[in-house]
């Protein structure tokens, strides 16, 4: 494994040995120091969607955006994912339907039970192995992971071909073993994999790679390049093109420029473009059930939308149910979290082990709920659909005479497309009792906190959609004759204000909804819905998506300072004195300290003879004094001569490697005689990094280094005849947990 780490070097007693990086909190032996993702002294930090489905232990690596941009066209494998996940869950439904139905027929109740259960067993055992034992980090939606990316954060393999491979995969046998789960926050993730291979030039371990990438290997436009594949993954999902866009500006990007807002803008319209164009293909039959139904997915345009001041304070309460809701959603799915990692922390067959056993529990709700349901005769109208033998549909028999149907198995053995398009829909007010209502909605909403957290890939904007849709329509059902909105609308409306009370997220939420269901007259209604179930579930705790990143331990840096850093400056979190080197210095104590620190940033002074004084000349990065060192660019004396070097270098020698191709210092071989030489380091040192004076705030400190998207700051003497740099910060030096850990007595909290 690649430990890395970007925290500045500390010099212990004169020597370069077992340095304790209390600064990052990440100790030599790869332990979590200050940082434990789950509260538990015990716990190791780890690159899974959830820290506790335990992958192997990586310190956190921080990205250089220190600066151009390449448009992958990966719609066509987006699309292919989404409609395969699609035709395996239909044709899984589709089989279990008739299998099930043969039983029921005859009265074998038992083994159409068994045939059900170990279909999805099989699946659900398939897709946990994938996760458990070849890419753990693949667990999980990824979102969490792609928002950490996109705000500098690089932790090992959470964009590796290998999670790629898994996350496909996986979502497809994930939502074909009848979890309580989406393909959703998974394309997401698919997309941000195949923008980043794309981005590193291919996979070498994976003979695939593209030369003509290689002029694009920086940090940068890597972030560029994972920003559009995000967006492109939810057009791929929704099919909503504008809402990738918005979705990647508001929930993903830590960083947005104008420039960035095109390309993602162009991304997307191909997403669109290639999928009705595929989807037109497919109509003609030849995919099998591939392109089935349209660039909408849940048309609920029913003609005017028309709304009173009682519909006004439906939809305010339907606001405050959902962040209520939400609110309570996201803290239960934290305990599941935390008390998964019990088991997870065990080893990859408990991990397995605890995917088979919520499959059994979905197994059991979705056949044993059906029986308490009453039957319901066929609506008029729906001669030849209802009930729906064989095939997928809407209607489901289950266990009902002939011309009936069980509007509660229509909810739990349908596809999840079909259960909210039945929910949304509004041909019949009566379709759905009110008691199928609750029970769906409580077994939704469980089932989708407990299921969230197991060793698959999983996405949340469909359950949580589920849930809100079911009891949105119970609203409406309840408030049937004082209200002008259809119970449809209702649907909708109950979902938005779910999605914003557990993602509080707004506008990109509020486009996608209208582009799932082209009705753009409820726009209104959704925003309001959205802004008080977002502005109620803020009062109990933070978005789901940032409660993960923050139970991973991941460094994450938000847009805005604490309070208490207005009354600290930068000094106060530096820790020295640094380990620092001359511009030409001796190829024996660069090998040292390479060797005995695993550190990211070295500072480079100026020193006479070269200068009258010794100044600060920049920062070298470790990588960069690897590829030195490999070269072997060295003299014998202590002269400049760093033009020789830059003309025996080319430039990408120097760009950034992909996952786990980087030189690491037992990669070089060094004589005891070419330890005695001296190398110039002024070629690859950036002699212009970011300074700041050590009086200068710690909060101003932290908007500029979060603003700037920087790895090292300097922080530089206020007054002369000093070491011409006093530290480095980097960001977990801006972290909650270091900065009160130094000072406990300005924590808000005590």
């Amino acid at each position: 494994m690649d430990d890395r780490s970007d925290d500045h070097d500390i010099e212990v007693e004169g020597g370069i040995h077992a340095y304790e990086r209390k600064i990052s909190g990440i100790l030599d032996d790869g332990s979590v120091g200050f940082q434990q993702p789950l509260l538990a002294r015990n716990r190791k930090n780890t690159t899974s969607q959830i820290a506790i489905v335990g992958a192997n232990t990586c310190p956190i690596e921080s990205l250089d955006y220190e600066y151009v941009f390449v448009f992958p066209n990966f719609t066509f494998l987006l699309f292919w994912k989404t409609e395969t996940i699609n035709e395996i869950r239909l044709l899984g439904r589709v089989a279990f339907c008739r299998v099930i139905g043969n039983f029921l027929e005859i009265c074998r109740y038992f083994q159409a039970f068994f045939a059900f259960a170990g279909c999805n067993l099989i699946l659900a055992t398939a897709a946990g192995s994938l996760c458990a034992f070849i890419a753990p980090a693949a667990a999980g939606s990824g979102i969490p992971e792609v928002k950490a990316y996109l705000n500098g954060i690089d932790a090992y393999s959470i964009l590796a071909p290998s999670t790629l491979f898994v996350k496909i995969f996986g979502s497809i046998f994930g939502v074909a073993a009848g979890f309580v789960v989406g393909k959703e926050g998974p394309m997401v993730h698919t997309g941000a994999c195949i923008a980043n291979l794309l981005g590193q030039g291919g996979s070498r371990k994976y003979k695939l790679t593209w030369k003509w990438l290689r002029f694009f290997k920086n940090d940068r436009d890597r972030r560029d390049l994972i920003t559009c594949g995000a967006a492109a993954g939810v057009a791929a999902a929704f099919r909503a093109p504008v809402g990738g866009v918005l979705f990647a500006l508001e929930e993903a990007a830590s960083w947005w420029r104008s420039a960035l807002l095109w390309r993602t803008f162009f991304t997307t319209a191909v997403v669109a473009v290639v999928l009705r164009t595929l989807i037109e293909l497919c109509r003609s039959g030849k995919c099998g059930l591939f392109g089935k139904g349209g660039l909408i997915m849940f048309d609920v345009n029913s003609g005017p939308v028309l709304y009173s001041t009682p519909d006004l304070l439906a939809v305010v309460f339907l606001g405050v149910v959902g962040g209520v809701l939400g609110g309570l959603y996201n803290y239960l799915v934290d305990i599941v979290l935390r008390t998964y990692a019990l088991i997870n922390e065990r080893g990859p067959g408990f991990k397995v082990m605890l995917v088979m056993a919520v499959s059994i529990l979905s197994s059991c709700c979705a056949f044993g709920l059906p029986w308490i349901s009453q039957c319901t005769p066929c609506p008029i109208g729906s001669e030849g659909k209802c009930p729906s033998v064989g095939r997928s549909g809407i209607y489901k028999s289950f266990q009902c005479p002939p011309n009936h149907y069980n509007d509660l198995s229509s909810l739990l053995l349908n596809t999840n497309d079909d259960a909210i398009r039945s929910l949304f829909t509004s041909r019949s007010e009566n379709e759905f009792q009110i008691s199928t209502l609750a029970m769906f909605f409580v077994f939704v909403y469980c089932l989708g906190i407990i299921t969230y957290g197991i060793a698959i890939p999983s996405g949340l904007f469909i359950p949580v959609i589920l849930a809100g849709a079911s009891y949105g329509r119970l609203v409406g059902r309840l408030l049937g004759p004082v209200s002008q909105l259809d119970v449809g609308l209702f649907s909708l409306l109950g979902a938005a204000s779910f999605l914003g009370g557990t993602m509080r997220m707004t506008v990109s939420l509020c486009v996608i909804l209208l582009e799932l269901t082209n009705n753009l007259l409820m726009l209104p209604l959704v925003m309001l819905v959205l802004l008080i179930s977002k502005t109620v579930a803020d009062c109990f705790n933070k978005g789901v998506y940032d409660q993960i990143v923050t139970m991973k331990g991941l460094p994450y840096m938000e847009d805005h300072a604490e309070p208490y850093m207005r009354n600290l400056v930068a000094k106060d979190v530096v820790a020295g004195p640094l380990l620092s080197f001359s511009r030409v210095e001796k190829v024996g104590v660069i090998w040292q300290a390479l060797k005995m620190t695993s550190h990211n940033g070295f500072p480079v002074i100026d020193e006479p003879p070269f200068t009258e004084a010794s100044e600060l000349c920049g920062i070298a990065l470790r990588s960069h004094l690897l590829v030195l060192l490999q070269g072997k660019r060295f003299s014998k004396q202590k002269t400049t001569f760093g033009s020789q070097i830059l003309r025996s270098c080319k430039a990408r020698d120097f760009a950034k490697a992909g996952l786990g191709k980087g030189l690491k210092i037992d990669d070089l071989v060094i004589s005891d005689e070419e330890m005695e030489m001296y190398v110039d380091l002024h070629p690859i040192t950036n002699t212009s990094p970011y300074t700041v004076l050590e009086t200068l705030s710690l909060a101003k400190a932290a908007i500029l280094f979060r603003q700037l998207g920087l790895r090292h700051l300097c922080v530089v003497p206020k007054t002369p005849g000093r070491p011409p740099i006093v530290g480095i910060l980097t960001r977990h030096d801006f972290m909650p947990e270091h900065v009160l850990g130094l000072y406990p007595h300005i924590d808000p909290l005590k």
